[in-house]
């Protein structure tokens, strides 16, 4: 069974809807991973530090830090190449309103506790609010990706919930909110979405019955392994499924480092979590 203060994320609910058998290995059995996760390790890992460190790099800078003041600590040429990116990125620093750098805001949906971490939130002089996330992909996914993903649902939902508790003041209507995802790692593109009515009460629907989801399969021993084996070939758990895939490559993952940090970092120790 799940702990029962078990806070669900947008990694944890895209881990069940990619494979719940995964979802039952990595959070309910807290199983050690038996196999990496993708190819060549050292390069992923030293991707994942970079991503890491480029957050905390937007994240004092949003507080206020000066940029040469930050720019001493960049060492890598990757990292300064996503930091010179950052510094000439207009279509944030052109934008006014008030800023929360790494906010975190959790809510209840279907009895369970669901947390986000958004990396940049930006409260606009109309009241409008527009969610900011940093992608290091090494690959530009495309928007029909994104809007397949948890997180394009999770983030503006709970947000808009949230809202509604108070946490700015104001109630925050679905059509005042707006997803951009910026492609740092890539491209260099923004992929953005627009929100509205009907699709927060799709969300707020879908999301549930994910939730309702897990809440079934725990009373099973195992819980059922996805039919799509290309899943299969990026899970560190494919061997205890008894899959024969070949593992993933590292080039071919586009691993999702801003999702990783935002589950797993706390960036800076006074940041607080806003519930709900």
């Amino acid at each position: 069974m799940l702990p029962s203060d078990f806070r669900f994320s947008q990694t944890s609910l895209q881990d069940y809807v990619d494979c719940p058998r995964r979802f039952q290995l990595r959070y309910v059995d807290a199983q050690p991973w038996p196999a990496v996760q993708s190819q060549p390790v050292l390069e992923r890992e030293r991707h994942l530090d970079l991503g890491t460190r480029f957050h905390r790099l937007v994240e004092r800078h949003q507080l206020g830090m000066e940029p040469d003041t930050l720019a001493r600590t960049v060492d890598d040429p990757q990292l300064q190449a996503w930091w010179s990116a950052y510094l000439g990125f207009d279509y944030l620093h052109t934008m006014e309103g008030e800023r929360f750098p790494e906010f975190r805001a959790s809510v209840d949906i279907e009895g369970h506790r669901v947390v986000v971490a958004y990396d940049l939130l930006v409260l606009r002089p109309e009241g409008n609010v527009v969610i900011l996330d940093w992608k290091t992909h090494r690959w530009p996914p495309s928007a029909e990706w994104f809007a397949a993903r948890m997180q394009s649902r999770l983030y503006p939902l709970v947000l808009v919930l949230a809202a509604r508790r108070g946490v700015f003041g104001a109630v925050v209507r679905p059509e005042q909110v707006s997803l951009v995802y910026w492609l740092v790692g890539s491209s260099g593109d923004v992929v953005e979405f627009a929100y509205n009515e009907a699709q927060f009460e799709s969300d707020l629907s879908y999301v549930g019955s994910v939730l309702r989801g897990v809440d079934r399969e725990s009373a099973r021993e195992e819980w059922f392994k996805t039919a799509d084996e290309a899943q299969c070939r990026l899970c560190e758990y494919r061997s205890l499924c008894g899959r024969d895939v070949e593992i993933g490559a590292f080039d071919q993952f586009g691993i999702d480092v801003g999702n990783i940090v935002s589950d797993d970092v706390v960036l800076f120790e006074d940041v607080s979590e806003v519930g709900f």
